[in-house]
């Protein structure tokens, strides 16, 4: 049997789509199979088109990227006052 592996961008090791129409379908069969929403966004370093699952309408900011909370799997993390 034979199972296809998709192409992978390096820095963030998220599959690689080459056109937007492409993403979008993979992004809604991924609605349709698992009922999570999706959104396309194209990749800064590879320059294809990624999946997140962030809306990037909510999530990014305008000082020119994404912002990201301190974040732990440990039990009761806080992060420091400074």
């Amino acid at each position: 049997m034979h199972f296809f592996t998709p192409k992978r961008c390096e820095p963030t090791n998220k599959i690689m789509y080459q056109s937007k129409i492409v993403a979008l379908r993979a992004a809604e069969d991924s609605r349709i199979e698992r009922g999570v929403e999706l959104w396309v966004y194209q990749c800064q370093y590879c320059n294809t088109w990624h999946l997140t699952h962030k809306d990037p309408q909510i999530h990014f900011h305008f000082n020119g990227g994404y912002t990201r909370k301190p974040t732990s799997r440990k039990k009761g993390y806080k992060p420091r006052k400074r």
